[in-house]
């Protein structure tokens, strides 16, 4: 039985506790959030039995074998190393860290010791990206030459998730004092992973980073609203290839879709996983000068939190693990160091 804690009870670890209900073999024994009384109000509907404000009186009083990391991004480092120090295995959200020296201190500490690490690159559930990679590792689409990707949200537009302005849970998305990376640290960051995992990995960068206007003096209840909330990026893959990655929290009309179109010179793949998580189209051979697209049908994957499991107990590291999220990072801090000097800077 493996046991396990949650760490930050915030909205997202709802969702990781209802996973890790469902697998076998999985018992949450414990949960901890620093501020007062929100650990024990989580406890009591996901059925924890003990909540904790300390993370080191969680450990010293439970027997704990994994800890989910959903704090927020800044804590995502210290919280991570304490436990790995405790040969804790960790399933930590993303981005990994707020930086690439930290998320690189991560993942050297799990792999010295020996620990499970796996970051919560959550579009990795979609089989169609799995199937993606899949196919162009074959060269079923040929020399990758050319890519677009974008992730769109809508949330400072419409209030299909609630208003961000009387909410208590998007201020601190929405400033960099608070511990934001704004859009590119929060969803950029799966855009990244979800475009260069089949793509190819990102040798350089060219990235605009903008902050609109959204309240009188740039401030909502003391907090300052100064994090990115739309980012564009011109990106060149490792084996020359060319493409965009665009996000934003303004695309209107649009909840939260993720799409992705890779061109090479032998054909095309493309996924839009607000159609389906379980498919993607394909046009090559024949189907190149009809400009046709045929539907790919891909077989469910376990999702992240059940190959998390499956790491710890048959001891072999699944995929995408803390170097990658160092990758990511280091991808990340790129973007903002582009941002700032207003020039390509190699990853």
């Amino acid at each position: 039985m493996i046991k396990l804690a949650i760490v930050g009870t915030g909205g997202v670890a709802h969702g990781h506790a209802r996973h890790f209900k469902s697998i076998p073999g999985c018992r949450l024994v414990a949960c901890c959030d620093v501020m007062r009384g929100r650990a024990a109000e989580y406890a009591a509907p996901h059925q924890s039995p003990a909540a904790y404000r300390d993370i080191d009186e969680m450990f010293a009083q439970e027997a704990v074998d994994a800890i989910s990391n959903c704090t927020p991004d800044a804590f995502h480092a210290p919280l991570s190393l304490k436990a790995i120090a405790k040969g804790i295995h960790v399933l930590c959200e993303k981005p990994l860290a707020t930086n690439y020296p930290d998320a690189k201190r991560m993942a050297d500490a799990a792999r010295r010791k020996g620990v499970i690490n796996m970051v919560n690159f959550s579009y990795r559930n979609s089989s169609a990206l799995h199937k993606a990679h899949q196919l162009v590792a074959q060269g079923a689409v040929g020399r990758v030459v050319h890519f677009e990707a974008s992730y769109l949200q809508s949330w400072l537009v419409g209030k299909q998730w609630g208003d961000w302005r009387v909410g208590a849970n998007w201020l601190w998305r929405l400033s960099e004092k608070m511990g934001s990376k704004g859009v590119l640290g929060d969803i950029g960051v799966h855009i990244l992973d979800f475009a260069s995992y089949p793509a190819g990995n990102i040798a350089s960068v060219n990235c605009r980073l903008k902050c609109f206007h959204k309240a009188p003096g740039d401030r909502l209840r003391g907090v300052q609203l100064d994090a990115n909330d739309s980012a564009v990026i011109t990106v060149e893959l490792a084996n020359g290839a060319l493409g965009t990655i665009h996000t934003s929290r303004w695309a209107t009309g649009y909840a939260n879709c993720l799409e992705l179109r890779i061109h090479g010179d032998q054909g095309a793949i493309r996924i839009n996983l607000d159609k389906s998580y379980t498919q993607l189209e394909i046009c090559r051979g024949k189907d190149i000068d009809k400009v046709q697209w045929k539907t790919v049908a891909c077989a469910k994957t376990p999702n992240l939190h059940q190959r998390f499991i499956t790491s710890i107990k048959t001891g072999k590291n699944d995929q995408p693990d803390f170097a990658r999220g160092a990758a990511i990072q280091k991808v990340i801090d790129a973007c903002f160091a582009s941002d700032k000097t207003g020039r390509t800077v190699k990853t």
